[in-house]
């Protein structure tokens, strides 16, 4: 008998706001053709004043446990992946727990940036798989716009914030690639790079700082990286390109995304996107876009999905699952 991490439910929350590319026109050499032209980005949503992360990740929770049927009690652990938690301490994901009156189990963080919901369904898998946990939801939920340098244009246009939430249970497989859930997940991190993708303060420096980015070098990483983690992972689960139905990978540049599609030999009508519409939500975008897709009508029950991503330290890595 082999074990599986199943989907039993996504959902996803975006705070209010939609800021147009338009709204940067008045403070900041940019106008929205210079940013779609670069990102592919149209609107992106803000969080208001007072709505922390962990705000929007508890909705984006509600609404993945009403798409599962389930209750918060059902749930043994809570995993949130973000870089923006409300605190430096309690976690974000204990302040989830407490929103959805859930007063069992364990919650706890995890931060590899843009990559973080990879490494929390990796994280998510592992305890479904060797039984310390049977339904884990990993929660992806971020507030960038608080750490936006609003006079940097090269960065200060592309991010956005917003929560996505995704219910895992174990379920029984037959070992083979066509059982659902979780199939093979790839991880990697690469100190070295650093200073391509970081925030110039923390808690140990006693600022706050804002993203900082060399944009042409997290390029060149991401399309190499993200096309070999994909590779990795669907090789592990004895699967090739020609087997994906649909790529859902971190919503970072449109330009990236087409560009990691083509090295893995996947149409563009084959990759679910929602970059034009959110901006890049860091650990957020991909259970963002798993919800969304999902609601478009575009996943379905039996579709082979791969998740990839990459993010500051350097972070990558990527998911197959069946849905």
């Amino acid at each position: 008998m082999t074990i599986r991490a199943v989907v039993k439910g996504v959902g996803h929350y975006l705070p209010e706001r939609v800021v147009p590319n338009s709204e940067f026109e008045a403070t900041l050499e940019t106008s929205d053709e210079w940013i779609r032209s670069r990102s592919g980005i149209e609107r992106r949503h803000f969080a208001a004043e007072g709505q922390t992360t962990s705000d929007l990740a508890a909705r984006a929770a509600r609404a993945a446990l009403a798409d599962a049927g389930m209750a918060a009690a059902d749930l043994d652990a809570i995993i949130v992946a973000t870089s923006t938690a409300d605190f430096t301490f309690p976690s974000a994901a204990t302040m989830v727990q407490d929103a959805l009156g859930m007063t069992t189990g364990f919650a706890f963080d995890v931060q590899a940036v843009c990559a973080g919901f990879v490494y929390g369904l990796a994280n998510a898998n592992a305890l479904i798989v060797s039984g310390q946990a049977r339904r884990v939801m990993v929660i992806g939920a971020e507030t960038f716009s608080r750490i936006m340098d609003w006079t940097d244009r090269a960065t200060c246009v592309l991010f956005g914030d917003g929560a996505g939430a995704l219910i895992l249970e174990a379920a029984e497989g037959t070992g083979t690639a066509a059982d659902r859930g979780i199939l093979a997940t790839d991880l990697h991190s690469d100190g070295r790079y650093r200073d391509i993708l970081y925030v110039d303060g923390g808690v140990s420096t006693q600022t706050t700082g804002h993203l900082r980015m060399h944009g042409k070098e997290v390029f060149r990483h991401a399309v190499d990286k993200l096309a070999e983690t994909a590779h990795a992972s669907l090789a592990k689960a004895g699967l090739t390109g020609a087997d994906v139905d649909w790529i859902v990978p971190h919503q970072a540049n449109l330009r990236i995304i087409k560009a990691t599609a083509h090295k893995m030999g996947v149409d563009m009508d084959r990759v679910v996107v929602t970059v034009q519409d959110h901006g890049n939500t860091s650990a957020a975008s991909i259970p963002l876009a798993l919800s969304v897709g999902k609601a478009r009508g575009q996943i379905k029950p039996g579709d082979l999905v791969v998740t990839e991503a990459i993010g500051g330290g350097l972070a990558w890595g990527s998911v197959v699952l069946r849905w």
